[in-house]
């Protein structure tokens, strides 16, 4: 395979989260992938696997047809320990999932006066391939679109765009700049809604609110770990590329009916109400004890106080 070949399919293992439609087997196993198998050590029982799949609604049959899948994506491979059947997260796999985490749990926002990051693009037809794959990342990471070859995004996602450009081996083809200040004919709050999709971003927010907000609101006062396992993993399923596809830019750059004002505080609560007794099914199926998410930290205090 070429360098341009293997670095493309890396790309294209990575980016497996873009078409794991939410809600879907692929979509439900890649969640517990990233949020136990990771912090068990990397390692799970076929068994286990299956069982809390299991118990997030999903039939074993699908499941195992997803496992396929994933090991095809370069996420899992199989490995035996101490005569039980499992499976092990690649090593390649660790840094994309621990990304994933630092994402979803200690979410960033742009604050007024930030700086923003600019990407422009020359690529050559007979790459057009890769341009392809660049602009869908760069979409799935929060950037927007300036025109076709130029595209924005809050200062915070520079390392992360910079990293796009080298997994898909197309930084000799960009320039990233940082800039203080963007100047436009339009006023910036207008400008920004031209490069941002608020419409396809605010309706992510509002289906996570009208799929959970009711549903934590009505949850039984004590709830059983089996119960809470599935609340929570479709819960974060629902959630986890959120965070990815929404830059957080500044309130006032924001339409004054912003749903995510609200689904943000509704994760934190339903990950501090949930995840933990989530975490004693875990236990019970598995036998080992999974860390949680580090519930108290600024982040999520931030995004209570909005609350």
């Amino acid at each position: 395979m070429t360098t341009t070949g293997a670095i493309h399919g890396a790309a294209a293992s990575a980016i497996d989260d873009i078409d794991a439609r939410p809600g879907s087997t692929v979509s439900l196993l890649r969640t517990v992938i990233a949020t136990y198998v990771r912090p068990l050590g990397g390692w799970i029982g076929t068994a286990a696997l299956v069982r809390l799949l299991e118990d997030a609604g999903v039939p074993a049959p699908r499941t195992r047809t997803a496992l396929v899948r994933v090991k095809a994506k370069g996420l899992l491979r199989s490995q035996t320990r101490d005569g039980v059947p499992g499976y092990a997260v690649v090593d390649e796999a660790h840094p994309m999932l621990v990304r994933a985490h630092q994402r979803i749990h200690h979410p960033r926002s742009m604050r007024t006066g930030d700086r923003w990051c600019l990407v422009s693009f020359s690529i050559p037809e007979e790459l057009r391939d890769l341009r392809h794959q660049l602009r869908r990342r760069l979409r799935y990471i929060g950037c927007g679109t300036v025109n076709s070859a130029l595209w924005i995004a809050p200062e915070y996602l520079a390392e992360e765009v910079g990293e796009v450009l080298a997994e898909l081996g197309l930084t000799r083809h960009s320039s990233l700049f940082l800039a203080d200040e963007v100047r436009s004919d339009l006023p910036l709050r207008d400008a920004v809604a031209g490069w941002w999709n608020f419409a396809d971003l605010g309706t992510l927010h509002t289906e996570f609110l009208d799929r959970h907000a009711q549903e934590i609101r009505d949850r039984p006062r004590t709830i059983a770990p089996a119960a809470a396992f599935d609340l929570w993993v479709r819960a974060l399923d629902r959630w986890r590329t959120i965070p990815y596809n929404d830059p957080g830019l500044p309130d006032e750059l924001l339409p004054s009916d912003w749903p995510g004002l609200e689904a943000t505080p509704l994760f934190f609560t339903v990950r501090d109400l949930v995840a933990p007794v989530a975490a004693e099914h875990v236990r019970a199926v598995t036998g080992r004890t999974t860390p949680l998410p580090q519930h108290f930290d600024e982040c999520s205090q931030e995004a209570r106080d909005v609350a």
